[in-house]
Protein backbone atom coordinates (compact mmCIF):
# COMPACT_ATOMS: atom_id res chain seq x y z
CA UNK A 1 0.00 0.00 0.00
CA UNK A 2 1.54 3.37 -1.00
CA UNK A 3 2.46 5.60 1.92
CA UNK A 4 3.99 9.05 1.83
CA UNK A 5 7.30 9.19 3.71
CA UNK A 6 9.05 12.36 4.85
CA UNK A 7 12.84 12.80 4.84
CA UNK A 8 13.36 11.88 8.49
CA UNK A 9 11.34 8.69 8.17
CA UNK A 10 13.10 7.80 4.92
CA UNK A 11 16.49 8.18 6.61
CA UNK A 12 15.42 5.87 9.43
CA UNK A 13 14.17 3.33 6.88
CA UNK A 14 17.50 3.50 5.05
CA UNK A 15 19.32 3.00 8.36
CA UNK A 16 17.14 -0.10 8.92
CA UNK A 17 18.16 -1.54 5.52
CA UNK A 18 15.27 -0.66 3.22
CA UNK A 19 15.85 -1.09 -0.52
CA UNK A 20 15.51 2.23 -2.36
CA UNK A 21 14.22 1.96 -5.92
CA UNK A 22 14.14 4.97 -8.28
CA UNK A 23 11.72 4.41 -11.17
CA UNK A 24 12.77 7.10 -13.66
CA UNK A 25 14.54 6.20 -16.94
CA UNK A 26 18.27 5.43 -16.60
CA UNK A 27 19.42 8.78 -18.02
CA UNK A 28 17.47 10.73 -15.45
CA UNK A 29 18.64 8.40 -12.68
CA UNK A 30 22.25 9.12 -13.66
CA UNK A 31 21.63 12.88 -13.38
CA UNK A 32 20.51 12.69 -9.75
CA UNK A 33 19.29 10.05 -7.33
CA UNK A 34 19.33 9.33 -3.62
CA UNK A 35 22.51 7.68 -2.33
CA UNK A 36 22.19 3.91 -2.30
CA UNK A 37 19.20 3.86 -4.66
CA UNK A 38 18.97 1.37 -7.48
CA UNK A 39 17.40 2.18 -10.81
CA UNK A 40 14.46 0.18 -12.03
CA UNK A 41 12.54 2.15 -14.67
CA UNK A 42 8.80 1.97 -14.11
CA UNK A 43 8.22 0.25 -17.45
CA UNK A 44 10.55 -2.57 -16.39
CA UNK A 45 9.94 -2.77 -12.64
CA UNK A 46 7.64 -5.76 -12.68
CA UNK A 47 10.12 -7.94 -14.57
CA UNK A 48 13.28 -6.65 -12.87
CA UNK A 49 12.01 -6.61 -9.28
CA UNK A 50 11.74 -10.40 -9.13
CA UNK A 51 15.40 -10.83 -10.00
CA UNK A 52 16.92 -7.77 -8.33
CA UNK A 53 15.21 -7.23 -4.98
CA UNK A 54 15.58 -9.15 -1.74
CA UNK A 55 12.08 -10.35 -0.84
CA UNK A 56 12.96 -10.37 2.85
CA UNK A 57 13.65 -6.62 2.99
CA UNK A 58 11.19 -3.73 2.67
CA UNK A 59 11.24 -1.58 -0.47
CA UNK A 60 10.72 2.15 -0.94
CA UNK A 61 9.90 3.09 -4.54
CA UNK A 62 10.23 6.74 -5.49
CA UNK A 63 10.25 9.01 -8.47
CA UNK A 64 12.18 12.27 -8.52
CA UNK A 65 10.20 14.80 -10.51
CA UNK A 66 11.42 18.33 -11.20
CA UNK A 67 7.92 19.61 -11.98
Amino acid sequence: MPTEVDRDRLQSLIDEGVQLVEVLPAGEFEDEHLPGAINMPLRKIEAEARDSLDRSRPVVVYCWDYA
